[in-house]
């Protein structure tokens, strides 16, 4: 009786097709790609300067050591790059999803003079490189007194294009009988923006929460031009200063460039049901 079972569960299994085979190879190819730096830098901060130094490099330490590690935390100042890049990219965060928020509802459900003007210039701002507004910007903040401060960091980062026209995209999709239905109840548009509208765009807004942290984390050029200042550098900023008479410290870099993408790891891995729940759900599937 167990052997005709284990038969039939035998049988019952399907085999693996030759297009599953391949995607299943093509898969694990492309993953091994992605984690190949990861595994890198990881071998490398576990190797002593001067063999992290050789040439032609090997993968494997010789000698396994954490000097590198304990140097970083001694030499360098990573707790507060660690708490000026938490600081930096929640705060713009925080202003990114209530700038995006409250102007793209505008533009997807209120009727106002010059709304196809405003809206031309937010899609303007999608063809226009960060970099390029770098000098005009550092201008802006520089006759405005903040630079080497919080504000002069966050608030140049606040001007969400892509981000406003995503939610107002998403904004578009919500059925106006909803809206509707509360104002015939006597509700005002406030009320409804904070009571209908964002409870039913978590996803979305979970999303460009998520986007807008990861880029304001991962910026290096902006703090890096608004401030000199060693006490208020960010993250990626302080790890380009590792570094002595001798050149580029390439373990203490490795171990630096993997504490600075910890966080990152983090957020997706508690987050990424939001993330993948946030992209399907932007508006701009089919459009």
């Amino acid at each position: 009786m167990t052997t005709a079972t284990t038969t039939v569960r035998t049988n019952s299994r399907k085999r693996w097709t030759p297009g599953q085979i391949v995607l299943t190879l093509l898969g694990a190819a492309v993953s091994a790609l992605f984690v190949a730096p990861i595994v890198a830098a990881l071998l490398t901060s576990l190797k002593s300067e001067a063999e992290a130094a050789e040439i032609p490099p090997h993968w494997l330490p010789q000698h396994i050591t954490g000097q590198a590690w304990k140097a970083l935390f001694d030499t360098g100042n990573i707790t507060n790059w660690l708490v000026n890049s938490l600081v930096v990219s929640v705060c713009v965060t925080a202003v990114v999803l209530m700038v995006s928020a409250l102007a793209g509802y505008g533009f997807a459900r209120t009727q106002f003079r010059g709304k196809a003007v405003l809206m031309g210039t937010v899609m303007a701002g999608l063809m226009i490189s960060p970099a390029v507004l770098g000098v005009p910007l550092f201008t802006t903040v520089q006759q405005m007194g903040m630079v080497d401060t919080y504000w002069g960091m966050i608030l140049p980062q606040c001007a969400p294009a892509a981000m406003v026209y995503i939610l107002y995209k998403f904004f578009q999709g919500i059925p106006r009988e909803l809206e509707e239905a509360a104002f015939i109840d006597g509700a005002g548009r406030w009320r409804v923006f904070f009571t209908i509208v964002l409870p039913l765009s978590r996803s979305s807004l979970a999303a460009v929460g998520i986007f807008t942290f990861i880029a304001s984390w991962n910026n290096f050029l902006w703090p890096y031009m608004v401030t000199n200042n060693p006490d208020l550098m960010t993250m990626p900023n302080g790890i380009a200063t590792v570094m002595n008479s001798y050149g580029i410290q390439w373990a203490q870099l490795m171990a630096g460039g993997l504490m600075a993408g910890l966080p990152l790891i983090v957020v997706f891995v508690f987050f990424q049901r939001q993330i993948v729940a946030g992209v399907a759900h932007t508006g701009l599937a089919g459009q």
